[in-house]
């Protein structure tokens, strides 16, 4: 059994394991005061895991130095839109109504969708699922068992709950390149239990809107596609309405962020300088039990190579910025490539 096997078998989870140890994709952690325990949740596959079908990991640490895991706490069950073998991306676990609610894209290869992507690749049925628990440890259960949240003939992924002024629940997902080219974010008003959708979905930028050139230009000379990954909402200390948000530079995954000039979540949205390159990104940001911001991602983007890396972050008032790797925490040996 090879190191990154034996690092996140569910067979058998245990303690002492850095986040260098760990193979991981898209990370979110949750800091539990209750408890004083962050939670790491990351996708499970069969191939890395040793799970039947595709799911949900977490693992659990009191000081994001020494990690314990992995345990599962979603498999994708049968008789759903989705496919248990065909994968679980970008998890999310959101406090919301008494509940904790997980947000996962899920995907069915099985089920085409009319037209020819971008790049190659074919349209199928991919969108973000909603489901419940009780607990952070889950077992969490899905919502809506017949289609996604946002319309199946829509190509979309990685939504994140987001909460207005109003106390309205949004689902903040990006519009995949493949289906429409120019990667898009879009954001739709969720109904009170996050079951469904309550409103037409609002633009809120297109991923070509970044202030590089992040295209990805074929050598036929076909239309160039730009990729939107990874939003992730937050408020500043001066209560400035942030985007976290990925995509590509030079053809190397990352980091970038992005700032609504009206506080509101229709923007219109600034793009600004990206805070992390070296082909990482799919960041979020959290607090620590000390207060602190911290900015987690992958890097680099391809499994099972792909590791989290921990920054310390710095609330300006008007964004975040890096403020140093935390290469002591991770067990990363990388030079940071922090900006």
């Amino acid at each position: 059994m090879n190191a990154y096997h034996a690092a996140s078998d569910v067979s058998n989870p245990r303690g002492g394991l850095k986040l260098a140890d760990i193979p991981a994709h898209d990370p979110f952690v949750v800091a539990d005061g209750a408890t004083q325990t962050y939670y790491l949740y990351t996708g499970g596959s069969p191939k890395l895991n040793g799970m039947e079908r595709y799911g949900v990991l977490a693992y659990k640490s009191r000081d994001l130095a020494e990690w314990e895991g992995p345990y599962v706490v979603f498999t994708i069950p049968d008789g759903v839109w989705t496919n248990p073998q065909h994968g679980a991306w970008a998890p999310e676990v959101h406090a919301y109504g008494g509940h904790y609610y997980l947000f996962v894209t899920l995907h069915n290869n099985d089920k085409k969708l009319a037209g020819e992507g971008y790049g190659g690749y074919p349209l199928q049925w991919r969108g973000t699922a909603v489901a419940v628990s009780d607990s952070l440890d889950g077992p969490f259960e899905l919502v809506k068992k017949n289609a996604p949240i946002v319309s199946e003939q829509l190509m979309t992924l990685d939504g994140s709950l987001f909460i207005d002024n109003e106390g309205k629940p949004w689902m903040v997902y990006c519009h995949e390149w493949v289906q429409t080219g120019d990667g898009t974010v879009e954001a739709v008003q969720l109904n009170a239990e996050l079951t469904d959708s309550e409103s037409e979905s609002v633009h809120l930028f297109d991923g070509s809107e970044a202030p590089w050139d992040n295209g990805e230009h074929p050598p036929d000379g076909s239309k160039s596609v730009y990729v939107t990954d990874g939003c992730q909402l937050y408020l500043t200390s001066g209560n400035r309405l942030i985007m976290l948000w990925s995509t590509y530079d030079n053809g190397s995954y990352v980091q970038t962020i992005a700032r609504s000039q009206t506080g509101k979540l229709e923007g219109p949205w600034e793009q600004l300088e990206p805070l992390v390159y070296d082909d990482s990104g799919h960041g979020m940001l959290f607090r620590t039990f000390q207060h602190e911001w911290m900015l987690i991602l992958h890097s680099p983007f391809r499994m099972p190579d792909s590791r989290c890396k921990l920054y310390e972050m710095t609330d300006t008032g008007e964004t975040f910025i890096v403020k140093t790797a935390r290469r002591d925490l991770d067990g990363s040996n990388d030079v940071s490539a922090a900006e």
